[in-house]
């Protein structure tokens, strides 16, 4: 642990970010899944998780969680099975 009280500030503020965007990448691939299975299984309700699922991707590369390479790649996916 650091000595510097600005340095300990920072490590917690560090330790907060790094959980939110473990989550919020967590719900990322959660809509990806579900967006396979319910492909798998021909639902109704395909597009509306697609476009959920693309709008969280979207979110992570606009707050620099997820690369803009890794979100196009991930969106390809989606659209084109």
């Amino acid at each position: 642990m650091a000595n510097i009280k600005s340095q300990k500030k920072r490590v917690l503020t560090n330790e907060k970010s790094r959980s939110a965007n473990k989550a919020f990448k967590s719900e990322i691939k959660t809509a990806i899944k579900k967006v396979s299975i319910a492909k798998a299984e021909n639902a109704d309700n395909v597009n509306e998780l697609i476009t959920h699922a693309v709008s969280l991707i979207d979110k992570g590369v606009k707050k620099g969680i997820l690369k803009m390479n890794k979100a196009a790649r991930e969106k390809s996916r989606l659209m084109s099975a």
